[in-house]
């Protein structure tokens, strides 16, 4: 079957279409997430984001099983079309794969920088083809027609903005050429329609006077007077001043000039001789790597009049970006470049104020002191009088907010401003400016800042003291340039001696401390820090006391003690001003070197007992959440008894999908904060939050889990909680029987059993014979585990305990079925899922219906054993359980291949594939070996 043309659009109503004819229309939220995946396409979308944007913030509890099942209608859908684009589950998302010239908003794009490029080339037909082409993709005034969710809304305005932009060079460009018959009624309907552009005003007066038309284009000035006067309360702008008196008096140079035609001579006009100014500062000659933020700025020479900020935290290097960037482009801008440092976050006196920039530019400029008016607004008139036929370029470096800046900008499209600050200048990017956010550097590109500082020689000599300085520095760049300055001023110091001075996290700082406060970390994070409100300080410095960078508002809050909405907007605060960064909605994060600063101001402001007690909520809160959680994912589990407050914002959790997503989400933070509790004294808080983790740490690494287990048995015996130190052994117990080191848990097992006899527990005693037969199952040792189940079902019979009787039939039918005794298997397995139906606990029947496909198969009875473990798969799709769906679709293809089935092994592999990657789980390396094996 011939591969087919499918093309995606979205500069209308969002559609697929296949050889030119739209397919039929998709539901409401199939074509959401089409439009979604289709702002960023190539790349992974994340899932979290996806539901935030599908559901507004408030998705429902089944939300997760509603994406896969949008995301599964639309890779079918694509698969069907049969054009090479595909849906792919990603870790954390979906990836939509596709040409990009499929996409008609890239086309677009495309098309409007290769008009744009033909335009500054002075090649108008080009220009006008291209810019035809890409308008002629529209299919309404709207781009993502249909579609109403933030992130769409926001890309449709800036492609109907672009679009805007584009119609009006397009006519321009045409006027230009004397192709732009007939444009005046056109000219009409744009200036009703957006009439306070004042583009297609000119255009439309300047079309009118090229037709004989001179008194309707000066009616079309009036009105655009009275309607600016009406609206805003200002004037035209002085472009359009200067084309109304050029009208008014008959200028024989507006007139269209066709090609073969001589000009006609202007009158000269005496003109004064102004400097070119050239005012960029000495570029860094050691500046390397930020490759993604500079193709980000040549972009903005191709929309002409943008303003660029770049924005990130103190000593990320947007000054050294800027400038760097600025010399390299400077050849654009004939009529010079114009630089001014203003003052943002310098303690060395307060910011530069919009006069005084103002004042400053008209002097660079060769305005006579003489001419230059006294008053802010005519300074701001003349200032943008003189930049309104010039291509230059005017960097505004360390801006401290908008209001610094707006006075600055000229608004003309020959000016392009590139504006650097601490803070993300919002007011300026709802205007339309380009944010670009630096980031610290990858660790390639710190290499390579450190090569070029220092001789290549001394990096070999020494790579792993330079990788970890390397490390230290978390890509920092000012604190890379430090360390190199000193490593370059002393060739014969050691690296390794830098290295050992900053792996102390508590003194880092004082290893890039300087004299100089402008290249001194500690000081250009004090500039921003002193900046903020009291209470947003505050928050900085309590949050050290989390053990993870990042974070979320949940935690924060508890951290504060303070209301979410509170907590929220001081984050607001802390993100504005580049001290945190937002990776994703909701969760915020610190840089390393950051964190190490609000730890030391959080030392020095605030007592012990606060710190304390910002811990103590923290831990609270996660471990309330977490206790929720467990019961959620479990509910048969012996529960413990758990006291935390769940913090002035609790996470509300009302099912297991839910309870699986907050642990997916924080399970890396509270593993820290486990080892936080028990730094931190907070033993009772150390073996809760560690028996909580249970079922999220089966996804990981057995050593993690066995470190974890050790950390919270040395808490339990410092309480003393003998009950305690009984549950995490029996954790431990296994988790080491995966090491190697089944002797050592066997001595726990037995230590274990031992207490729960002298506590008279008998439950308890039986929860160790069962973990005891795991252990003699995994050493092969099949009577011995067969023997350990048999006691643990009896002590759990005697305790009438329904899911450990369960637990224990099910274990020893395994053993049974492992040591070829398939019948007995069955038996015992039968019995397992009769307890396990009657009292309703769905993950062990998922797990017992695994046992009993496997005794199937193993028996010869594949239609059997496929029927268990379709029955088994229904489950933990319905409970959410990934692991477990993962581990039956492994056995299912096992089934399948048995039976010649060969395809649908294949197909059944790759799903349990696809899942052990999104869980990052070790078996996804088996998986893909059986794949390789087949035929």
């Amino acid at each position: 079957m011939p591969a087919s043309t499918v093309e995606f659009r979205a500069l209308g109503p969002v559609e697929i279409a296949v050889d030119g004819r739209p397919e039929a229309a998709f539901a409401a939220k199939p074509r959401t997430l089409l439009a979604l995946l289709l702002l960023d396409v190539n790349r992974v979308a994340e899932r979290d984001w996806l539901i935030d944007q599908l559901w507004a913030g408030d998705p429902p509890n089944a939300a997760h099983a509603a994406l896969r099942a949008y995301a599964y209608r639309l890779r079918k859908h694509l698969d069907q079309c049969n054009g090479g684009a595909a849906l792919r589950g990603r870790t954390g998302g979906y990836l939509l794969e596709v040409e990009p010239a499929a996409v008609d908003v890239h086309r677009f794009e495309t098309l409007t920088a290769r008009g744009r490029r033909s335009l500054q080339d002075g090649d108008q037909a080009n220009a006008i083809a291209a810019f035809q082409e890409g308008l002629g993709l529209w299919r309404g005034m709207a781009a993502f027609a249909g579609v109403d969710v933030p992130a769409v809304r926001d890309r449709a305005r800036r492609l109907d903005e672009l679009r805007l932009e584009v119609t009006e060079q397009y006519l321009g460009a045409a006027l230009e050429s004397g192709a732009s018959a007939g444009a005046v009624p056109e000219l009409e309907a744009l200036t009703a329609a957006h009439p306070l552009r004042e583009g297609f005003w000119r255009l439309l007066m300047l079309s009118l006077y090229r037709d004989g038309r001179q008194g309707e284009a000066l009616e079309a000035y009036q009105r655009l007077y009275r309607l600016l006067d009406d609206e805003l309360g200002i004037r035209p702008s002085i472009p359009i001043e200067q084309l109304h008196q050029r009208i008014l008096v008959g200028d024989p140079q507006l007139q269209h000039r066709p090609a073969d035609q001589a000009p006609v001579e202007p009158r000269p006009r005496p003109a004064p001789v102004r400097p070119v100014p050239r005012q960029l500062p000495a570029a860094n000659v050691h500046f390397t790597g930020r490759e993604a933020q500079l193709a980000e700025l040549d972009g903005l020479l191709e929309r002409p009049g943008t303003v660029g900020v770049l924005t990130g935290t103190g000593g990320i290097g947007k000054t050294a970006l800027a400038i760097h960037w600025a010399h390299k482009a400077a050849d654009r801008f004939p009529d010079g470049q114009l630089y001014l440092n203003l003052c943002g976050f310098d303690p060395s006196g307060e910011p530069i104020a919009p006069e005084a920039a103002v004042r400053s530019f008209l002097d660079a400029l060769g305005v006579p002191p003489e001419d230059i008016p006294t008053a802010l607004e005519t300074q701001t008139a003349l200032y943008r009088s003189l930049l309104a036929d010039k291509r230059l370029l005017l960097v505004l470096d360390n801006a401290r907010d908008d209001a610094q800046v707006r006075p600055l900008l000229p608004g003309f499209p020959g000016t392009l401003v590139l504006v650097t600050g601490r803070h993300q200048l919002t007011g300026l990017l709802t205007q339309g400016a380009q944010a670009i956010r630096l980031d610290p550097l990858a660790t390639r590109e710190a290499e390579r800042l450190l090569t070029d500082r220092l001789q290549g020689r001394r990096i070999a000599r020494e790579p792993e003291a330079a990788q970890q300085i390397i490390d230290a520095c978390a890509g920092l760049p000012l604190a890379l340039a430090i360390v190199a300055a000193r490593a370059a001023f002393r060739p014969d110091f050691p690296l390794a001696a830098i290295a050992a001075e900053l792996a102390d996290a508590d003194h880092r700082l004082d290893a890039l401390a300087d004299s100089d406060p402008a290249i001194d970390v500690r000081a250009v994070f004090s500039w921003s820090y002193r900046a903020l409100t009291a209470e947003a300080a505050r928050l900085f410095r309590l949050l050290s006391v989390h053990p993870e960078p990042g974070f979320s508002l949940a935690a924060a809050a508890a951290i504060a003690e303070a209301p979410p909405q509170r907590t929220a907007r001081l984050l607001a605060e802390l993100t504005r001003a580049n001290l945190l960064d937002e990776p994703v909605p909701g969760r915020h994060s610190f840089h390393d070197l950051l964190r190490a600063y609000a730890a030391e101001q959080a030392d020095r402001v605030d007592g012990r007992e606060d710190l304390l007690a910002a811990s103590r909520r923290m831990l609270d809160c996660y471990l309330s959440t977490a206790f929720t959680a467990t019961r959620l994912l479990d509910p048969h589990r012996d529960p413990i008894t758990v006291t935390a407050a769940p913090g002035p914002a609790p996470t509300p959790l009302e099912d297991d999908t839910a309870a699986s997503a907050w642990f997916a989400a924080e399970g890396t933070s509270i593993a820290a904060a486990v080892r936080h509790a028990a730094d931190q004294g907070l033993d009772v808080h150390c073996w809760q939050l560690a028996w909580a983790l249970r079922d999220h740490l089966d996804l990981g690494p057995w050593h993690d889990q066995a470190a974890m287990w050790e950390l919270a048995i040395e808490a339990a015996r410092r309480i003393p909680d003998a009950a305690a130190e009984v549950r995490l052994s029996r954790l431990l117990a296994e988790a080491y029987s995966h090491l190697d080191r089944t002797e050592d848990g066997h001595a726990l097992l037995d230590a274990a059993r031992a207490q729960c006899r002298t506590l008279g527990d008998r439950v308890g005693e039986a929860h160790v014979h069962l973990i005891q037969a795991r252990l003699w199952m995994r050493q092969q040792r099949y009577d011995e585990g067969i023997a350990s189940g048999r006691e643990s079902l009896a002590l759990y019979r005697a305790a009438d305990h329904l899911t450990g009787q369960a637990s224990a039939l099910n274990t020893t039918g395994w053993i049974h079925s492992l040591a070829g005794d398939h019948e007995r298997a069955l038996a015992r397995c039968e019995q397992a899922l009769a307890i396990l139906e009657r009292i309703g606990d769905r993950h062990s029947q998922a797990a017992t219906l695994d046992s009993l496909g496997y005794a199937h198969h193993q028996l010869g009875g594949y239609d059997r054993a496929l029927a268990y473990f379709g029955a088994a798969l229904d489950l933990y799709r319905e409970i959410g359980g990934a692991r477990g769906e993962a581990l039956v679709l492994g056995s299912l293809a096992e089934t399948r291949y048995a039976i010649g089935d060969i395809a649908g092994a294949r197909r059944t592999w790759r799903e349990s594939l696809r899942l052990f990657e999104l869980l990052g789980h070790r078996d996804a390396d088996k998986v893909r070996a059986r794949l390789a094996e087949l035929p």
